[in-house]
């Protein structure tokens, strides 16, 4: 007879095994380790995982803390593993979402945090579950799917995260952690969800190989790992060249910086003035860098007009927009012929570029929530512009951590991207490093070289290898001109990227279903034979 128990339900599970088979079930069915070491070990696991993102960037990181993670959820009851992975989402999301203070102070980053950290941890009660189901049949083959259903799962956590609520928060994939791995030009095959799931993958067999002392799953987590290794770069085609000019003015562009109307961008237009005169085929202003509406102040439009005129070449530039009753966090194409392509941001941020359901949280927080006038209109046009005949792709900001913006501009054919980004307010901390990992990764999964322009840093040219091409540090005036590579094709990485997240996630709530009648009705036939009694 094995007997299982959780200490924080209080109950056993027992198990009769079969003739012959004890020590499988033993094995399969072992006791959770002890409650009190799991609070502990998640608590740990959590907290390391900041670690495999910058400002640290040890990836490594990532594959312990997520091993850890799952060995305490192994057997454990569905309410414990909620309380267990709770606490790791707490270690995480408090440390890894700190910068959130320095907007509004520590109630957003409570609430943030605190947010996450629940979803999370609904999430490892799914986690726990999935593990109940797989592994209260015998067979070491019946068991071997055990790691599928586990990254499947964790799959489908990310997925709802990073949809719901308001728009989601797709910000901590596991998958963005692996930017300077050996892993990470498998992105350019799986996309960020396929890192995820692989990654997980490799560690839920980690840990059944430790639980089980088999060597098979161990041996297919070297397998995954040395064939992700070993696939290169997804071939895409040489599209010519570009030289673009790109500036980070570092001007008072922080939502609460002192400043009059204007500052932003006469910081903007004295950075840039060592480029006027040289050759380039494109401008590039970060997000925020004119900081009046150009398409309503003929006077900044006048300005934009003698700076496409002295670079010889068009401008990209953003600024808030008001057309008709709403307004946008808009990028404009300015030509000589002044704003000919526009796009605007499709996801503001919920509590700083715009504030959900106002009248429910001004009665919660007046004094906070008054603090937050900005309430910018979801765009709806595509994220692409043509600089002459080559189309580049866009993201705003924090639009650059959503897969569908990424995925219509490059199944739109952009040759390249220009990521626009404002991170004054986020001056001093890892907020700026987090946002440059993502952007890296997308760099990978297009196959595209990358221009993220930042109004305070750090700005970087990404290679489509996510090497790091030309640099501007953080806090820097500096403008710089780069040769940037234009690539035609569409990755595999791209033609997945829609689906992938909710066909793993669907697959496995339909295997775990499956797999739980099965379950059921092998228990009621077997309870007359005396075979389990639960």
């Amino acid at each position: 007879m094995t007997v299982t128990a959780d200490p924080l339900v209080g109950h056993a599970l027992s198990v009769r095994p079969r003739r012959g088979n004890a020590s499988a079930h033993d094995a399969l069915l072992a006791a959770a380790v002890p409650f009190p070491v799991a609070i502990v070990a998640s608590a740990i696991a959590g907290g390391m995982l900041d670690l495999a993102y910058p400002a640290s960037g040890w990836w490594p990181a990532t594959f312990v803390s997520a091993t850890i993670g799952l060995w305490t959820l192994r057997g454990r009851s569905v309410p414990g593993a909620f309380l267990i992975s709770l606490v790791y989402g707490t270690a995480f999301y408090f440390t890894h979402l700190v910068w959130v203070t320095r907007f509004l102070g520590p109630i957003p980053w409570v609430a943030l945090a605190g947010l996450e950290s629940l979803l999370f941890g609904a999430g490892g009660a799914l986690i726990a579950l999935a593990y109940r189901v797989a592994t209260t049949r015998a067979g070491f083959g019946y068991h071997a799917i055990t790691p599928v259903l586990v990254a499947g799962v964790w799959v489908l956590r990310e997925t709802l995260m990073g949809n719901a609520p308001y728009t989601g928060f797709p910000w901590a994939r596991i998958g963005f952690t692996l930017a300077e791995s050996p892993l990470a030009e498998a992105a350019s095959w799986v996309g960020t969800t396929g890192l995820t799931f692989l990654t997980i993958l490799v560690c839920a067999s980690v840990v059944e190989a430790l639980t089980l002392r088999r060597w098979e799953p161990g041996a297919a987590a070297a397998v995954i790992v040395v064939a992700a290794m070993a696939v290169p770069l997804f071939p895409t085609e040489q599209a010519g060249m570009m030289r673009v000019g790109w500036v980070q003015g570092n001007g008072p562009s922080g939502y609460f910086d002192t400043r009059t109307t204007g500052d932003i961008l006469r910081a903007q237009e004295e950075a840039t003035a060592p480029l006027l005169g040289r050759e380039m085929d494109l401008l590039v202003w970060p997000e925020g860098a004119v900081d009046a509406d150009p398409l309503r102040d003929a006077a900044v439009a006048g300005r934009l007009d003698r700076l496409v005129q002295g670079a010889g070449a068009p401008a990209l530039v953003n600024a808030a927009t008001t057309r008709g009753a709403d307004t946008f966090n808009t990028s404009m194409l300015w030509t000589s012929a002044g704003p000919q392509q526009l796009h605007d941001k499709a996801n503001p941020v919920p509590f700083g570029e715009y504030v959900p359901d106002r009248w429910f949280y001004e009665a919660i927080a007046p004094d906070l929530i008054g603090l937050i006038q900005r309430e910018y209109t979801p765009g709806s046009n595509t994220p692409l512009m043509n600089v002459g005949d080559v189309p580049i792709g866009l993201a705003i900001c924090f639009d650059v951590i959503y897969d569908d913006v990424i995925h219509q501009s490059a199944s739109s054919g952009a040759q390249m991207f220009v990521f626009q980004t404002n991170n004054a307010d986020f001056r001093g901390t890892d907020e700026n490093l987090q946002q440059l990992t993502i952007a890296r990764i997308r760099a990978l999964e297009t196959g595209r070289t990358a221009v993220n322009v930042s109004t305070t840093g750090t700005s970087q040219v990404i290679g489509r290898d996510g090497k790091v091409l030309a640099q501007v540090a953080v806090d820097t005036t500096a403008a710089k001109i780069t040769e940037v590579p234009l690539r035609a094709g569409t990755t595999l990485a791209v033609v997945l990227m829609p689906w992938l997240g909710w066909m793993l996630s669907i697959g496995t709530v339909l295997a775990l279903l499956v797999m739980s009648i099965r379950q059921r009705r092998t228990h009621a036939d077997s309870q007359e034979d005396g075979w389990m009694t639960l």
